[in-house]
C-alpha cells in the first residue's frame, strides 16, 4: 500500500477554498497513519460537522460524519464496540471546543484510546465566519464586528488538565512536525490531541487583515514559540509576546486507558 492508496481519488478535489490549510493537515494525517502500516479495513475515521469534517469523506476506510460537537461521543462507542479497531476523529475549533466541549472533557477525563486531530483555524469557516472559543481577543468575525472581547479556549492546555495521554500543537506550516506529532499520537495508547492551526483566508484572514495564503502562512511560522522557549521565558521572568502561541509537546504520559485491545 502507497500513501495515495488512502485516499478516495474519485472524491478529489476537494471542496475546500483555495489557500484552505485543512488539506495540508490531512496529507499529515495520512503519511503518519501510512507510516504506522495500518489496514484500511482496520481503521476508522470520524468527524463531525464543519470544514475540517469532510475530512473523512476524502479517506478509503470506513467512516463515520456524525452530529455537531459529538465526534467524540460517536468515536467512543466504536472503540468500546471494537476495540481492535484504530479510531481517528477529525475536528474543529468550533466543533470540539463549543458544541462539543463536554464530549471533549470527558473523553479526556476517559482517557479513551483514540486520537483527535483538530484544525483550529480560529472560526465557523463553514457556516458564515462566526468567531469560535478560539478566536484571539481583538478578531473580527461576523458576531464579532468590533473585535471578539471574551477569552480563548486554549485547547491542547485544557486537554492536558483534562488527562489526555499525549497532547502536541503545530500548524499547517510544520508539516513534518506535525506529521510526527500525529504519528506519536498514533502510537500512543490513551487519548491524544494534536492540535493543528491552520490558515483560512476565506472566513479568518480576509477579516483580519491576512486576505493572502501567503499572509496567513507568514503569520503561523512568525508568531509560533517552541513551547521550551516560552516555558523558559517565564520561568526566567522575561516578557513574552502578547500576540505568540505556542508548539511542541504540551504532555506524553501512561495513564490508564479506556479501550485498549487486550
Amino acid at each position: 500500500m502507497t500513501f495515495r492508496d488512502w485516499y478516495r481519488v474519485d472524491r478529489l478535489p476537494t471542496i475546500y477554498c483555495a489557500g484552505c490549510g485543512n488539506g495540508t493537515v490531512i496529507n499529515c494525517a495520512l503519511h503518519a497513519v501510512d507510516a504506522m502500516a495500518w489496514k484500511q479495513e482496520e481503521t476508522v475515521f470520524v468527524s463531525g460537522i464543519g470544514c475540517s469534517s469532510r475530512a473523512p469523506g476524502y479517506i478509503a476506510t470506513d467512516s463515520l460524519h456524525t452530529t455537531h460537537g459529538r465526534a467524540l461521543a460517536f468515536a467512543t462507542g466504536v472503540k468500546l464496540a471494537r476495540p481492535d479497531l484504530h479510531v481517528v476523529i477529525f475536528t474543529g475549533d468550533g466543533d470540539l471546543a463549543a458544541i462539543g466541549g463536554n464530549h471533549f472533557i470527558h473523553a479526556c477525563r476517559r482517557n479513551v484510546d483514540m486520537t483527535v486531530i483538530c484544525m483550529n483555524n480560529w472560526i465557523y469557516g463553514m457556516t458564515g465566519g462566526q468567531g469560535s472559543p478560539t478566536t484571539p481577543v481583538g478578531a473580527l468575525s461576523t458576531t464579532t464586528p468590533y473585535g471578539s472581547a471574551e477569552g480563548v479556549f486554549d485547547i491542547s492546555e485544557l486537554a492536558v488538565a483534562a488527562g489526555a495521554n499525549h497532547v502536541a500543537r503545530w500548524t499547517s506550516y510544520h508539516v513534518k512536525e506535525l506529521t510526527r506529532a500525529i504519528q506519536t499520537g498514533l502510537e500512543t495508547p490513551g487519548f491524544s490531541l494534536i492540535e493543528a492551526l491552520v490558515q483560512c483566508p476565506t472566513g479568518y484572514g480576509r477579516r483580519n487583515r491576512l486576505r493572502e495564503v501567503s499572509d496567513m502562512i507568514e503569520f503561523l511560522k512568525t508568531h509560533a514559540m517552541l513551547l521550551s522557549r516560552y516555558r523558559k521565558m517565564v520561568a526566567e521572568g522575561k516578557p513574552v509576546p502578547a500576540d505568540i502561541f505556542t508548539v511542541g509537546e504540551f504532555v506524553r504520559r501512561n495513564r490508564p486507558a479506556m479501550g485498549v485491545p487486550p
